[in-house]
């Protein structure tokens, strides 16, 4: 059966996952790019990505891509790549509603000898546990025996222009031996960076939720570190600098953790590991001091402003970045709010400028209207994102002698700042 199969590719969400995976896909296969929101799509058909991951040349290139929002159009498709969002709920658990959601909508349309590959982050054993029956119920066929399945969990970087989709080396698995090995020969027809076949697709879904669990805990120790040497009146970054001098020291630095995997992914991890009656004592550890750092920020910057006299009720405060990372649009997670939140808390007058972000985007999904431009004066600026294009502002537009300047990606001459982080 497998041999003989003719690809026929439906993407299923076409977010910072979905989109590049498609476009890359449809070099060598026929693709058709699905996603419930309607604006996505009617923006895609004019050549427009609003995360700013795939060029409008790249979209226009691709001619063997096509997009739609009408379910019925992913009757066509045998292979289905599954890259819809997987967040967590107010009280950190996982919300599986776009992944079960996603599966019964598929499993609508499945066919025998059909394929439903995985990328979304889960926990382990997700797939097979939770996903599946739901096709199998939506279907009324067999799994492993009318239809199968693989999990290649996504490595999109967003805003990497180097180690861009084909360039990362890409786990995958199958339900079967052979359908194992066809998905890796799949993803290794477009990976230039080769592929990784696990054993299992529990395997796979474990090893993203690791790498992801690694970053959080390292992340979390220097941020540890930072209130540490805070109290100690010494700068983290002249330490890190020092004991980076080390040949193993490893390269982590402070700051805000949030996107749709560092922030998120470790609590999949966590209630996996509870609903088996282990607390994961590390994990959540460092998911507690990481989601605390947004109040530390405010809390500081607001004894900064005490301490050269400024009153909080009569001060104003310019945040530079609301995006989760540097260079990049994405704002899934972003613990910039925190710190925006609190210093509103403190009665300060905030005002956020981000190039990159979408105003109406940041609006709608927290209610914070972003400044056009940085025109007036402030007495306290918060860089919280390193973009470019605020190494070259010109800080004494809107800043005064006595201002605060609080840099917590340490990117400023250290001359022009009042603290890092």
């Amino acid at each position: 059966m497998l041999p003989d199969l003719k690809e026929k590719i439906a993407v299923i969400g076409l977010g910072y996952v979905g989109l590049p995976l498609a476009v890359a896909f449809s070099d060598k296969y026929d693709v058709l790019g699905f996603d419930i929101n309607r604006q996505r799509i009617s923006e895609l058909l004019r050549h427009v990505d609003a995360t700013r991951e795939i060029s409008r040349q790249e979209l226009e290139a691709a001619a063997s891509l096509r997009f739609s929002d009408k379910e019925s159009d992913l009757e066509s498709a045998n292979i289905y790549i599954v890259t819809v969002p997987t967040p967590v709920d107010h009280r950190k658990k996982p919300n599986l509603i776009p992944l079960l959601d996603a599966s019964r909508m598929i499993g609508k349309y499945l066919r025998k000898g059909d394929i439903v590959i995985y990328e979304s982050t889960v926990y382990p054993g997700c797939t097979e546990e939770d996903c599946v029956p739901v096709l199998e119920e939506a279907s009324g066929l067999k799994y492993n025996v009318d239809f199968f399945c693989g999990y290649s969990p996504e490595r999109i970087n967003p805003g990497d222009k180097v180690r861009t989709f084909t360039k990362i080396k890409k786990v995958t698995s199958g339900s079967t031996p052979e359908i194992a090995a066809f998905v890796d020969r799949l993803y290794a027809s477009i990976i230039t960076a080769g592929t990784h076949l696990a054993p299992s697709i529990k395997v796979a879904e474990a090893s993203k939720a690791i790498e992801n669990a690694q970053r959080d805990v390292n992340i979390s120790f220097i941020n540890e570190l930072a209130l540490i040497f805070d109290r100690m009146g010494i700068d983290t970054t002249e330490v890190l600098e020092a004991a980076g001098t080390k040949w193993n020291f490893l390269q982590y630095k402070p700051g805000l953790v949030g996107g749709h995997c560092i922030g998120v992914d470790p609590y999949y991890l966590a209630y996996k590991a509870e609903s088996l009656g282990y607390y994961p004592q590390v994990i959540l550890s460092g998911r507690d001091v990481n989601d605390t750092m947004g109040i530390f920020v405010a809390n500081k910057l607001a004894k900064l402003l005490t301490g050269k006299g400024h009153r909080l009720d009569q001060s104003r405060v310019l945040i530079l970045g609301i995006t989760f990372k540097e260079n990049c649009a994405d704002m899934r997670n972003t613990r910039v709010v925190d710190v925006y939140r609190e210093l509103c808390d403190f009665g300060l007058q905030v005002d956020i400028y981000d190039p990159w972000a979408s105003p109406e985007l940041a609006l709608a999904e927290y209610g914070i209207k972003l400044v056009s431009n940085p025109n007036r004066q402030y007495e306290g600026v918060v860089l919280t994102v390193a973009h470019d294009l605020f190494r070259k502002l010109d800080f004494k537009d809107f800043t005064r002698p006595e201002s605060v300047i609080y840099d917590l990606k340490s990117v400023l001459p250290r001359e022009m700042v009042d603290a890092r982080l």
